[in-house]
């Protein structure tokens, strides 16, 4: 690939390194936890909040789609308002935002305001994730210290669903399904505190950039309709015209973004970001482990409650050693093996590690145990997932320019949310197609058959995740460069002090 040469006299400087800054770590991750946790948090409160606002079976799923369409169209926006505003100021704003959105939500009394507030929370969240991202490429540039910051907030990206489920389950349970949105206001408080004390502003130098206004509408269209026509497709089948109609127009307005980017003398997102041959891999892997964790915790959640009879608490501490799994490999991937070995074999590594772990629980039947049947996969998968994840984030910011981190930092969060679109609406259809396949080919229909199709669609969704994760495995074995192949990291962040290009390996060996 081209070198890469973002620097320009408009460019953020950096503010000096401070000894506060693994309290900005803590801020960073407290943030990252509420917005991961708000996509699983809120669905095991779904029964409970249908109940109390009586709305029905089909738009039930609004709860959940509205906040993912505005979360997901919005991502590069925010991600660029976060350089364009400052990252401090942006951060403060999305997390005052993300909590008054949940206090709206846990307080709604009908159905339509408890979809709004969704997804003013997604629009939100569409500021604060991808500037927690930006904030900690900026403040850590020392490669280990970077290393680590990123193993940390790798593994609560990767671990929050988990949590989410176990959390979800306690309030339910415990308290009301409100409970599940006033969280978010004590967390965001304790946030916003953290932000002020600790995030440092950084100074700018020249004439501010403008906003890319025509980027901006053709990517947040391109992608709405990405994200809607995945979710329609879940809900009314690959048949639909909208589905397919929404799908075609996505296609059509990425394009135009391509195009217009090219030529746009302020880019929302300059080409080069997406087009070096590191951080592709990244995107790309992010995406590909964004679909598979949605397999993971989707349909091992139905298979605990449905086919084992779990509580939502009981499912919840069964992921727990998954998710310390889940951080231990992180940490050690990070502050031991990628700067050993790099992410083109480490993120490779734990692909396979995800895909043995899918295929492990295709063997789950009625009678299976969760110490002998359940546990071992899960905890290849924390350890698999652990190596992904700390790995790919490093990857995808590193070398940007600084004045550029919040959108690239974005684009993680895309990634992400666009894999778990697609794992969705793929994944469920699959499911529901043998489930149904199964009952037909076992006739008569009874209670018992209905159980053994159930678990005979999950097997069919992991198969199809163990493939994801092989093809993933591939695919950045082939794609990220051998370690020592770029520029050495001697400027890890792309600092504006420096107009050289910076193209390098993920994570210095130095």
């Amino acid at each position: 690939m081209s070198q890469i040469s973002l620097v320009s006299p408009d460019a953020v400087v950096a503010p000096p390194a401070s000894s506060r800054r693994w309290w900005t770590l803590t801020t960073v991750a407290l943030a990252q936890l509420m917005v991961v946790l708000d996509s699983t948090v809120v669905n095991i409160a779904l029964p409970s909040a249908q109940v109390d606002l009586g709305f029905s079976n089909g738009e039930r799923q609004w709860i959940v789609t509205a906040y993912s369409l505005a979360f997901g169209s919005l991502l590069l926006l925010g991600g660029r308002l976060s350089d364009l505003l400052g990252r401090k100021r942006t951060f403060i704003i999305g997390l005052i935002g993300f909590a008054g959105a949940s206090a709206l939500g846990g307080a709604a009394g009908s159905f339509g305001m408890l979809v709004g507030a969704r997804a003013l929370q997604g629009a939100f969240g569409a500021m604060l994730a991808p500037t927690a991202l930006a904030v900690l490429t900026t403040t850590f540039t020392i490669p280990r210290e970077r290393a680590r910051a990123f193993g940390i907030f790798g593994a609560i990206a990767g671990a929050g669903g988990a949590v989410g489920l176990l959390l979800g389950g306690f309030l339910t349970e415990n308290f009301d399904w409100r409970w599940n949105l006033y969280i978010n206001v004590f967390i965001a408080i304790i946030a916003v505190i953290g932000a002020a004390i600790f995030v440092g502003q950084a100074e700018r130098t020249g004439p501010r950039p403008k906003l890319d206004i025509p980027g901006t509408i053709l990517v947040s269209g391109a992608l709405f309709s990405l994200v809607y026509g995945f979710s329609n497709a879940e809900s009314e089948g690959w048949d639909s015209p909208l589905t397919w109609g929404f799908l075609t127009a996505a296609g059509v307005l990425l394009v135009g973004f391509v195009l217009w980017q090219g030529r746009a003398t302020h880019p929302l997102l300059p080409l080069s970001i997406v087009l070096d041959r590191n951080r592709g891999a990244a995107y790309s892997s992010v995406l590909i482990a964004g679909a598979g964790m949605f397999g993971i915790f989707l349909f091992v959640t139905y298979y605990l409650q449905a086919s084992l009879h779990y509580t939502p608490i009981q499912t919840g501490l069964a992921f727990l050693p998954m998710i310390a799994l889940l951080i231990t490999a992180a940490q050690l991937s990070t502050n031991i093996f990628v700067p050993r070995f790099g992410p083109k074999i480490m993120v490779p590594f734990g692909m396979t590690l995800a895909a043995i772990g899918m295929v492990y629980l295709t063997h789950l039947d009625l009678a299976s145990t969760y110490a002998a049947d359940v546990l071992p996969p899960l905890m290849i998968l924390g350890f698999g997932m652990g190596s992904i994840m700390p790995a790919s984030m490093q990857t995808a910011t590193l070398g940007v320019d600084r004045q550029f981190a919040g959108v690239a930092s974005a684009m993680v969060n895309t990634s992400q949310q666009i894999g778990g679109s697609i794992g969705t609406a793929l994944l469920n259809t699959l499911a529901a197609t043998a489930a149904t396949d199964y009952i037909a080919s076992h006739l008569p229909p009874s209670a018992a058959v209905a159980a053994q199709a159930a678990v005979h669609s999950y097997a069919t969704a992991y198969w199809w995740v163990a493939g994801f994760f092989a093809f993933g495995a591939v695919l950045s074995a082939l794609l990220f460069r051998r370690r020592g192949q770029g520029v050495s990291l001697s400027n890890p962040q792309g600092l504006a002090s420096s107009s050289s290009a910076i193209e390098s390996e993920p994570v210095a060996a130095h």
